[in-house]
């Protein structure tokens, strides 16, 4: 990459400029560095089983460890079909948000950058999934539905915020997942690869957030503020679909009542989201109506 292009013309130029840089240095391509071919070993878990919906109920004590280990590729291949979904919104999101800016700018540069990434991303999470033997699991309808009203409805910080509460809970638990010797080796791969690249998104997010916010009022702090609270809620009680405890073989409507009284679960999943809900603190995000919906996600 040709220094001219990443030549940064003031502070707000100068994370952008930076992570360009950092792109050129350190990208992967999941096509040849994710070891597609060797067909899936059984003997492996998908996540890390203390991430799991059911780890540590009643249920989860009776299974087997061959239906532990399947619900285990399950949930993680439900994961990753959640990220593609919301991968997608926020390529719309970030599009729209560059459209007639200026291609010179830094900005405007990681930005493509970033779809980029968020491409070979979803790309690599589809082949994933279809290598751990799931099908294509999607969020209801409904929040499909809701999906298409965000990415309308947010702009400006709401879609630099929205990337922050989607990575900032893969990042905590792929972290633990890549480092994992039970997890089977190619989704290992895939984390490393997501983790790697999700924490440039992530730094370009909170520097836009921050940005965006210096200029913005009361009511469109308030506004933004709640949008992403309800995308956070929705992201969150989508990553495991219920459709996964028939696949794994176990009674849908027990693990479905089990894991939504999971108190490990729920506080992985708050654990996971600590650094978020101190950045949104910070930034005058959480508001009272926007506290029910992270409260009501388990996030805090």
């Amino acid at each position: 990459m040709a220094s001219s292009t990443v030549r940064p013309d003031n502070e707000d130029h100068d994370v952008a400029a930076r992570l360009l840089l950092s792109a050129a240095k350190l990208s992967y391509d999941p096509a040849t560095e994710v070891d597609w071919d060797t067909p899936l070993d059984k003997d492996f878990h998908g996540q890390s089983p203390e991430w799991n919906s059911l780890y540590g109920t009643a249920y989860w004590n009776e299974m087997t460890e061959d239906q532990r280990k399947e619900l285990t590729r399950q949930e993680s291949a439900s994961v990753a079909s959640t990220g593609i979904w919301f991968e997608m919104i926020l390529q719309q999101m970030v599009l729209r948000d560059m459209y007639a800016k200026d291609p010179t700018d830094p900005r405007f540069q990681w930005a493509l950058t970033e779809i980029a990434d968020e491409c070979r991303h979803s790309i690599m999470f589809a082949r994933g999934a279809q290598k751990l033997g799931a099908p294509a699991y999607r969020p209801r309808r409904a929040v499909l539905e809701l999906g298409r009203a965000f990415k309308t409805v947010g702009f400006g910080e709401a879609a630099y915020a929205g990337i922050l509460v989607a990575e900032e809970v893969l990042d905590v638990m792929q972290r633990d997942w890549m480092r994992d010797e039970r997890v089977v080796p190619f989704v290992r791969t895939i984390n490393n690869i997501h983790v790697v690249e999700e924490s440039r998104h992530m730094k370009f997010a909170r520097d836009e957030t921050r940005r965006r916010l210096a200029r913005a009022g009361r009511a469109r702090r308030n506004f933004h503020a709640l949008v992403v609270a309800v995308a956070a809620y929705y992201i969150v009680t989508s990553l495991v679909s219920p459709d996964v405890y028939a696949k794994a073989g176990l009674d849908p409507v027990r693990a479905r009542r089990e894991a939504a009284a999971n108190e490990h679960y729920k506080a992985q999943m708050r654990a996971s989201c600590a650094g978020l809900m101190e950045f949104l603190a910070s930034a005058r995000l959480l508001t009272r109506p926007a506290l029910f919906f992270y409260k009501r996600a388990n996030l805090i």
